[in-house]
């Protein structure tokens, strides 16, 4: 156990994923007590059981951040529970089903949107709302580098959900850094998680077809992710404010 997270309270919306989970136990080595969030409550159980069995302290909220009136109670409750939030994550995210822009169903555009970037903004609305009359506190979104440069056909509904996660931490960062809330966002590529796979797609043939298209040669690994976001969230970033780091092999460079 690490401690650059001691006495700290750390909410991670998405807390099933890939990344989420990675990052969840991260701080939890680090001294965090960790609550990690999402639609149903058994794989985040499993979470809860893998970091606590490891020594750490966590525990789950389900919520869905599409909903504000869930997204207020999952703050206040973490609130409730653990007296305060000081850092939060937010990684709730879904890719949607692909379809070329003309052939996208609405409720596809619709469904996306609303999770990954309503969802983003309902969630640092009442983060924020809570550090900024405690003493502060760090954001960390998750973004995407396929909201940055990189363009995946049939996925306009996932970039321009990212690209909006981009502009709205970047916005919300020079909104709240005089309230001493720290917000940035870590865009990942091709990381080591379902979301990286073609359907019918086995490893082999995924790191092959990365691997000839990323500078690198490889995908990132939800560790390299979860590092960067620790660092944003911690006082070695101190002064960083509303940046995009892209995690992706030089993908985007």
């Amino acid at each position: 156990m690490g401690a650059r997270f001691d006495g700290k309270v750390v909410l991670v919306t998405g807390g099933a994923g890939g990344i989420a989970r990675v990052t969840a136990a991260a701080f939890a080595r680090e001294g965090a007590a960790v609550v990690v969030s999402g639609r149903n409550s058994e794989p985040l159980t499993g979470v809860v059981r893998e970091i606590t069995d490891a020594g750490g302290h966590a525990d789950h909220v389900v919520a869905d951040v599409s909903d504000p009136e869930s997204v207020a109670r999952m703050v206040s409750t973490v609130v409730e529970r653990h007296g305060g939030l000081h850092v939060a994550c937010n990684a709730a995210g879904i890719l949607g089903d692909a379809a070329q822009v003309a052939d996208l169903p609405v409720e596809t555009w619709s469904r996306v949107l609303a999770v990954n970037l309503t969802g983003t903004f309902l969630s640092m609305q009442h983060e924020i709302a809570h550090m900024r009359k405690h003493g502060g506190g760090a954001v960390v979104n998750i973004g995407s580098n396929i909201g940055v440069l990189q363009r995946r056909p049939g996925l306009g509904a996932y970039a321009a959900s990212k690209a909006g996660v981009s502009v709205l931490t970047r916005t919300a960062a020079r909104d709240h850094i005089a309230d001493g809330v720290r917000i940035n966002v870590v865009s990942p590529g091709a990381t080591d998680t379902s979301m990286s796979y073609l359907p019918g797609e086995d490893r082999a043939a995924r790191d092959a077809r990365i691997g000839a298209a990323v500078p690198s040669g490889r995908v990132s690994t939800p560790a390299e992710v979860a590092s960067a976001v620790l660092w944003l969230a911690s006082d070695d970033a101190a002064h960083v404010v509303g940046h995009e780091l892209v995690i992706d092999g030089g993908a985007t460079a």
